[in-house]
């Protein structure tokens, strides 16, 4: 059995929350639509809507907690802003690991080179390396990818956009 990768004490730790219940994620994900059995989601506030109006879909779909500043009856951590907890969790991950890590960027070509880097150190220590899916690379999608790699992780590859001077938040 593969060791989850977050527990409901690990992700209070990491964001100075406060656990609800004990349960164990084994994913992460900030959009309801790509939950999945035993996934930690994260309610986010976003521009045009709030992550907690998805909550009860998520558990649906098999969510095993939540991150949420909010009170809800399913199992959680409560936060006093779960976009700062999706950041703490990013960095409590990094971390973890002694994970060799690769940051992408540049005005073009970071998804393909991202994909790349990764098929060649996955190759050479397969089941060691970790990436951001997608183009994951902006300021949500970063701590997002970090907050999905697993400990044991020997390599992560991570794509970040580079559009903006970095906020005060980071």
């Amino acid at each position: 059995m593969t060791a989850p990768l977050w527990t409901a004490v690990e992700i209070a730790t990491a964001t100075g929350g406060v656990a609800s219940a004990d349960f164990a994620a084994s994913g992460v994900t900030f959009d309801s639509r790509e939950v999945g059995p035993g996934d930690l989601f994260i309610a986010l506030h976003g521009e045009f809507s709030d992550g907690h109006r998805f909550l009860d879909g998520a558990f649906a779909q098999g969510a095993a907690g939540a991150i949420v500043s909010q009170a809800t009856p399913h199992p959680h951590v409560l936060v006093a802003d779960t976009t700062l907890a999706l950041d703490a969790l990013a960095r409590a991950a990094r971390a973890r690991t002694s994970a060799k890590i690769i940051g992408v960027t540049g005005s073009v070509g970071k998804t393909g080179t991202k994909e790349a880097l990764f098929e060649a150190l996955d190759r050479g220590v397969p089941g060691g390396a970790h990436r951001s899916l997608k183009s994951y690379n902006n300021h949500t999608g970063v701590p997002l990818s970090l907050s999905r790699m697993p400990a044991a992780t020997r390599f992560g590859v991570f794509e970040m956009g580079m559009n903006h001077a970095a906020n005060s938040r980071n």
